[in-house]
């Protein structure tokens, strides 16, 4: 393809058979971190933790946006007693509608829907997106350009371009690592993934 063409628009069945590939990738991927021990799981994440924490990214922000882990997903409680993460303020999402996803920083805690642990609106402070210097997310795969795969709900993809001076990372096992996914126009990439072995970089100009 020449600099001069563009690429053709996506038919119905090629949609159709991306989103498909979508699903059966989110599943695989989530059937294997699950298959992690417990052992396992907490020994990657302090990895990846390790790494995060004493990156200049993670150093330099005041107010950091991460999430509480559910099941299979890497734990960031250890993030919480690192010594880099002293005087940060850390904020946590609330999903407050099926679209909508908002910051808060918890005075109390609940349990919400599909059993995650998330603030308790009332007795919470919410930081405005635009103040937010470092947001951490979660995920159920990643690509070496640094796409990011999430649950399902776009979540995270319409509240990352409100947080207009945020840097935007992801944390994950090396195990959710693929090949490349198959993103959607909307999806949001991330400038670094942190793996209990690695810290991918997005190349410049990647799409």
């Amino acid at each position: 393809m020449t600099a001069m063409e563009t690429p053709l628009p996506e038919t119905p069945e090629q949609a159709a058979e991306r989103q498909a590939r979508r699903k059966a990738l989110r599943k695989r991927m989530i059937q294997g971190r699950n298959a992690l021990t417990p052992e396992e799981r907490a020994q990657r994440s302090a990895g990846a933790v390790a790494l995060l924490a004493e990156s200049p990214l993670f150093r330099s922000a005041r107010t950091v946006m991460i999430y509480d882990h559910v099941a299979g997903e890497l734990s960031l409680d250890s993030l919480l007693e690192h010594p880099a993460a002293a005087e940060k303020c850390f904020c946590y999402p609330l999903c407050v509608s099926r679209t909508e996803m908002i910051a808060m920083v918890p005075g109390a805690w609940q349990t919400g829907a599909y059993g995650i642990r998330e603030p308790v609106r009332a007795l919470s402070r919410e930081i405005p997106p635009d103040q937010i210097d470092l947001v951490v997310c979660p995920g159920t795969a990643f690509d070496p350009a640094c796409r990011r795969m999430g649950m399902g709900g776009g979540y995270y993809d319409r509240f990352l371009p409100k947080c207009t001076r945020a840097r935007i990372v992801m944390v994950a096992f090396e195990a959710q690592k693929v090949d490349e996914i198959p993103a959607d126009a909307w999806d949001q990439p991330v400038e670094r993934v942190f793996t209990e072995e690695r810290i991918y970089v997005r190349p410049e100009g990647a799409d």
